[in-house]
Order: C-alpha cells, then sequence, then structure tokens
C-alpha cells in the first residue's frame, strides 16, 4: 500500500466512523463466541485495532502484530506498543496453536495475499477452540478508486467467506454483513457520483458527520450482539472456530446468522 495511505490510516483510525464500527464488531463478534487467549492481529496496518484489544475485549490475553510492509510496522508500534513482526500472511513465523485469537481486517482482499494459504495459516496457528476473525469488502462490483488506493484486488460475498472458511477448516462460522445503513451512499459515491481523483475513502468528516455516522454504525452493532445478521452492507466480517479436537474436518459445520 502506498505510504500516503499509511499516513492518512494512522491519523484516521481512532476518529473515523468507519475504525470506530468495524473495531465494535469485531469486539462483538469474538465476544459471542467466547474467544479469549493471546492475540495475533495478522496484517495489523498501523496499529488502530491492536492499540483498542485491551479496552475492547479484557478477557483476551498478550496481543501482537504481523504486517508485511516495514512502514506499517512502525507505524503499527508506535500506536500500539504491543511487538510487530515483519512478514506475510502467506507463511506465519509462529507454531501450531499459538494464538487463541487471530484477526484478519481487510488483508485477503490484497494483491500478494494468497487468500487460501493465508486462512490454513491462521488455523494452523490457533489453539483447538480458537477463533479467526476476518473482515473484508463487499461485492466485486463495488470495486472503485479506493480500492485501487489501498491495493484491494479482489472483494466478497458472505457466501464466498463462509465458503473460503470452510475450506480451511473451521468448524463454525458466523457471517454477516456490516455498513448497512451507509450503503446506498457508498453506492452513489463509488458509481453514480465517483470522484474525479482517485482517492481513498479514508477521511474525518465534519463532527455532525461524523457523530450521525457512528450512531447508524453503532445501532447494527447493537443488532449483531443481539446475534443477527444484517442482509447486506459495504463489508463483510465473520468469526470462525477451530474444531476443539484441532482437526481440520469440515463436516458438521454449523452457519449462524
Amino acid at each position: 500500500m502506498d505510504q500516503a495511505e499509511y499516513i492518512k490510516m494512522y491519523e484516521a483510525e481512532d476518529r473515523m466512523w468507519w475504525y470506530h464500527g468495524v473495531h465494535a464488531n469485531v469486539a462483538a463478534l469474538l465476544a459471542g463466541a467466547g474467544a479469549g487467549g493471546a492475540v495475533l492481529d495478522a496484517g495489523c496496518g498501523t496499529g488502530g485495532l491492536l492499540a483498542k484489544l485491551q479496552r475492547l475485549l479484557p478477557r483476551l490475553g498478550p496481543s501482537m502484530g504481523l504486517d508485511y510492509d516495514p512502514i506499517a510496522a512502525a507505524f503499527a508500534r508506535r500506536k500500539s506498543g504491543a511487538p510487530i513482526c515483519v512478514a506475510t500472511v502467506n507463511r506465519l513465523p509462529f507454531r501450531d496453536g499459538a494464538f487463541g485469537v487471530v484477526l484478519s481486517v481487510d488483508v485477503l482482499a490484497h494483491d500478494g495475499v494468497d487468500e487460501a494459504q493465508a486462512l490454513r495459516e491462521a488455523h494452523r496457528c490457533l489453539v483447538p477452540g480458537g477463533a479467526l476473525l476476518v473482515n473484508l469488502p463487499a461485492y466485486q462490483w463495488l470495486r472503485g478508486a479506493h480500492d485501487e488506493r489501498v491495493h484491494q484486488h479482489r472483494r466478497y460475498t458472505r457466501p464466498r467467506v463462509i465458503a473460503l472458511l470452510r475450506a480451511a477448516g473451521f468448524e463454525r462460522v458466523r457471517a454477516t454483513y456490516w455498513n448497512t445503513v451507509l450503503f446506498p451512499l457508498m453506492v452513489l459515491r463509488r458509481k453514480v457520483f465517483p470522484p474525479r481523483d482517485a482517492a481513498s475513502d479514508v477521511m474525518i468528516y465534519p463532527r455532525p458527520v461524523e457523530r450521525l455516522f457512528r450512531a447508524f454504525v453503532a445501532l447494527e452493532n447493537w443488532w449483531l450482539r443481539l446475534g443477527f445478521a444484517l442482509p447486506f452492507g459495504g463489508s463483510v466480517m465473520a468469526v470462525a472456530v477451530k474444531s476443539a479436537q484441532g482437526t481440520a474436518a469440515t463436516q458438521g459445520v454449523s452457519h449462524h446468522g
């Protein structure tokens, strides 16, 4: 990803409504899965989620991050204070069963990431009963200038995410769309009135707009915490639990939401 985008992310992720929403939804789905133990943020970017983890989910154990880009890793160390490893999600440099939770927020969509291999690696590094949380951009037809700027080459549907997680060996999967209320505005911005410059969507809006958008994603977060799913949206989020026996069997998989 371009260095300019990392700078924008570093400055925006503590204040922008979208990051506020994705972090809250990560906490909601992990809490619902009963996740705990040591945490790996695999593709941690500039470290905003790592910096918030202990406040969002106090039951989690020690956390660390990993990113392929040394620039992102340096930002993440500065922001989170957590140990950060420079490596690829296609080949995680950790022993089997090293973590209770692995996070993958908008990582699998990137060029250079082998989505199937990255998911198998996450599965390998989880303890039996551990949880993987993935967030991904939704709908290939919605691809636009933002995706180009942040080097996202794929967008996903809920069935596709579930299929990938099953193929990687996860036993229980809960998947949902989110960013539903604002989805019509997202479509208008990207497809009907696209910006003339190829800018990413990462920006801080005026305070009243930020408050309104945060209220919308907070409403969605409340719905997800009740155990329900959303039928469409700008992103897909899923939590997948590794078999308690530690096998890669996909028989008897249950899909919730």
